[in-house]
């Protein structure tokens, strides 16, 4: 097996998903790992028992199957360890609980995932600690916001509902000057497209609900940790009790064998339909990082690999007190988008964006949000689609 494990370091990224994560001789050559449930694990003396001196010492703490999961994680991250957890907020906010306490200080993107803004303008504030948040285009001028007990810097690119991209080693520089951790939501590009551990963040975050579960029925977060900041994250996962189920890291690790052929087709078809957007009366604007009129497209052409199937356009309005109506007509008249939230399924889905809590990275002022996850049916039906909604919207 170590000859394999040496030529999957070099292999193309869909041999790696095929290959990663267990050796199928461990469990008889299945080629699966085996489903593992377990509370109780025995110990075969007191002794060991004592020192928990063996691989495996209780459920919480991990199961040959969990295991595997979290090794092809760490294979795919680069990181020193992985957790898994119960959901991709949970993924957000054992970290931030992990690495700060009372009287800290912390930056967040304004541009944040919206639950995680909720987490920290409610429980941790609680908790006493100050929560900031910064411009998602500020770079390395963020040196000016950190105060002496600044501890961790929260980034997403691209950001939550309006895709900006973020400099994410230059920010990652200036936090490690001034001592802070730097986290990264990274769900969108998944480590495929972007592995945040190689751009200088130390704690990298997933909601593997999405791409690498691909089919909307597993809620899953995972969280990787450079080596600087694997203990400490181990830790804090331990001492809370969270963790992830047997039965859906075994879902997640099917679904990983085929996320990058998945990738593929999600970022051709969304692509497709946004350069088509681009150019349709009723577009005020498309937000997707990989178009070049987006603003921040030079930081996903130079640190990006690839973009995932969801972005959004800004549906035009002539006023304000047209934008929920327009909005709400489109997605009432879609046939093929689904409206849910979530997304990286294999389904289209849709949503008009709330933005109202954004403190810097303000609502477009031309229209409507509206998000769109492109899932993986055929371009030409989501296309008609779409035009139905604007049909509907045009006639508000």
């Amino acid at each position: 097996m170590k000859d394999k494990d040496s030529l999957l370091q070099t292999a193309g990224i869909n041999t790696r998903l095929t290959h990663i994560g267990n050796d199928p001789f461990d469990y008889h050559g299945f080629v699966n790992p085996p489903v593992v449930h377990a509370s109780t694990v025995l110990f075969p003396n007191a002794a060991t028992m004592e020192k928990r001196s063996q691989k495996y010492t209780y459920g919480t703490r991990g199961t040959p199957t969990t295991e595997a999961l979290c090794d092809a994680i760490d294979a795919l991250e680069g990181s020193a360890g992985t957790i898994l957890v119960p959901s991709g907020l949970a993924a957000v906010t054992i970290p931030f609980l992990g690495f700060s306490a009372a009287g800290d200080h912390v930056l967040v993107v304004d541009s944040v995932y919206g639950p995680t803004r909720h987490f920290c303008d409610t429980m941790l504030k609680r908790l006493g600690v100050e929560v900031e948040y910064y411009d998602p285009a500020i770079g390395a001028g963020i040196e000016g916001l950190f105060r002496p007990n600044t501890k961790i810097v929260h980034t997403e690119a691209p950001g939550s509902n309006t895709f900006e991209m973020q400099d994410i080693p230059a920010i990652s520089a200036v936090a490690h000057r001034h001592g802070a951790v730097v986290m990264m939501d990274n769900t969108w590009a998944t480590p495929l497209y972007f592995r945040p551990l190689d751009h200088g963040v130390d704690i990298s975050i997933h909601a593997a609900t999405k791409y690498p579960s691909g089919h909307s029925d597993i809620l899953l977060g995972t969280v990787s940790a450079n080596a600087e900041h694997w203990e400490r994250l181990k830790e804090a996962n331990g001492a809370l009790g969270i963790c992830g189920a047997p039965d859906d890291a075994y879902q997640i690790l099917r679904g990983l064998r085929s996320m990058g052929l998945r990738l593929e087709r999600h970022y051709e078809s969304a692509l497709d339909i946004a350069e088509w957007l681009e150019g349709r009366e009723g577009v005020a604007r498309v937000l997707h990082p990989a178009l070049p009129s987006f603003p921040s497209h030079n930081i996903w052409k130079r640190d990006f690999k690839g973009a995932s199937g969801i972005f959004s356009f800004i549906l035009a309005a002539e006023s304000p007190q047209k934008f929920k109506a327009r909005a709400h007509a489109f997605l009432d008249a879609l046939r093929i988008f689904g409206l849910g939230y979530s997304w990286g399924g294999f389904e289209s889905l849709a949503l008009h964006a709330n933005l109202n809590d954004r403190k810097i990275a303000k609502a477009p002022k031309e229209g409507p949000v509206i998000r769109l996850q492109v899932g993986l049916e055929d371009v030409a039906d989501l296309k008609a689609d779409i035009e139905r909604g604007f049909a509907a919207a045009n006639a508000v």
